[in-house]
């Protein structure tokens, strides 16, 4: 729960984070990442974005082990996509960020490397489990 409420702020006020004058949406999936790579920004600024919205989300992929339902990686993917399509869709409507697709593609990506990791550490550890 704090882990989401900080991400939750890094979204809405964290950053460097102001209010757009107008409602910003863009839905180009994968093309919007490739042009904000190519747009002439510095290493670390495509880093911390583009990279930070992967691993940012992986803890989320060990939510099975605290919601067994969410072990199943459908289910989980089912109800993380709704929760941030819905922040997507609050930051658009309050102007406190952009509605992207690219930023739900990354995240979710990032939810699936953590539920490997998740699945890669239990059978790894699994003799510690009685």
């Amino acid at each position: 729960m704090p882990y989401t409420l900080f991400l939750l702020y890094l979204m809405f006020l964290g950053m460097g984070r102001f209010r757009y004058e107008d409602n910003l949406i863009t839905v180009e999936p994968i093309f919007s990442t490739i042009n904000f790579i190519q747009g002439g920004r510095q290493l670390k600024e495509i880093v911390t974005i583009v990279v930070g919205n992967i691993v940012m989300f992986i803890p989320f992929g060990f939510l099975g082990w605290i919601f067994p339902k969410l072990r199943d990686l459908q289910l989980l993917f089912f109800n993380f996509i709704a929760a941030i399509t819905i922040v997507e869709a609050l930051q658009y409507f309050t102007r406190m960020g952009i509605f992207e697709v690219d930023d739900i593609i990354l995240n979710t990506f990032g939810v699936y490397l953590g539920w490997l990791l998740c699945r890669f550490m239990e059978k790894k550890f699994s003799y510690l489990v009685l």
